[in-house]
């Protein structure tokens, strides 16, 4: 089996991202100008001249994400690399979608457009956060949710004691605190403005449902793997699917080891941060996953030197 590829997801966005892909790829340059078209709104400038705060509002963070990701994988195939299975962790299952040809480029850009605008307002309408617990056993997290009273539920699977939770902000203290009680290492607040992966985006999800039937998808060039259920995504009904995937939570370390159990040993995390790099880490030594975001890093994964 060759190389397989993750995408990041919402966190990983910092100002500057994709800036080197950028200047030293017109592959990577295409994607950027594709974006800024089909948004109508300059998304280099987003991602390389906008503040912190700015880039991490949802409705601007997942399209900056994005195109930067589907940048780095523009300049890596311009430089010979291939790839032969994808994945995306939350937003990144997007880029995944677009990657593997499921969703034609400006078709996946205006859907990631309308997720953001989306999350956005769900979030701006709810009380809702998110939080990551550390060192807990994930089946002691998922009982201290359970027992707690309001919405909280376990979202991203992330590692071996990593494990994030959300809910409406109140229940997430609740069950942040009974975390510490249980022995958790950390209880940390996420910087995200919503509940992310629960029934308070179902309205948000149901209406990302109705933009995407108007989306035609097509036979992928390489398998999927998704967020839901950590299997093989079958093409049969995208927006169904999209729908569940916005309040369904995140089964990583599921997905990692279906890959590795189907011979995906190898894989490059692209687009910003090296968060997935991590996670790959400690969910199994066998698998060996390095990030690649500047032009330096896409040489060398691509086996020449930087120019």
């Amino acid at each position: 089996m060759g190389m397989s590829i993750f995408f990041p997801g919402q966190g990983s966005q910092y100002p500057g991202m994709g800036q080197s892909a950028y200047e030293g790829s017109p592959a990577a340059r295409e994607v950027f100008a594709c974006a800024s078209d089909v948004t109508r709104q300059s998304v280099t400038k987003l991602c390389f001249e906008s503040t912190k705060e700015e880039l991490s509002r949802t409705v601007n963070s997942q399209i900056a994400i994005f195109t930067c990701s589907l940048a780095v994988l523009a300049a890596c195939q311009e430089q010979g690399l291939t790839f032969d299975a994808c994945a995306g962790f939350s937003l990144g299952e997007y880029t995944a979608l677009a990657a593997s040809g499921m969703l034609h480029m400006d078709d996946a850009i205006r859907l990631v457009q309308k997720r953001g605008e989306l999350m956005q307002q769900a979030a701006d309408q709810t009380d809702g956060c998110m939080a990551a617990v550390l060192g807990l056993p994930d089946g002691t997290v998922e009982e201290i949710c359970s027992q707690t009273d309001g919405i909280v539920l376990p979202v991203n699977y992330n590692c071996e004691g990593q494990l994030v939770i959300a809910g409406t902000k109140q229940a997430v203290q609740t069950a942040v605190d009974r975390c510490k009680q249980a022995g958790a290492r950390r209880a940390v607040p996420l910087a995200v403005s919503g509940a992310f992966h629960t029934p308070l985006m179902a309205e948000a999800a149901a209406e990302l449902r109705s933009f995407a039937e108007s989306l035609p998808t097509h036979t992928p060039s390489m398998p999927v793997y998704t967020n839901t259920t950590g299997q093989l995504l079958s093409d049969s009904d995208l927006p169904a699917h999209l729908a569940q995937h916005m309040v369904s939570p995140v089964r990583w370390k599921t997905l990692v080891q279906n890959m590795l159990s189907d011979g995906h040993m190898a894989a490059l995390e692209l687009g910003p941060g090296k968060t997935l790099t991590g996670f790959a880490r400690r969910i199994s030594k066998q698998l060996s996953c390095q990030a690649v975001e500047t032009m330096d890093q896409i040489c060398i994964a691509a086996g020449g030197t930087s120019k």
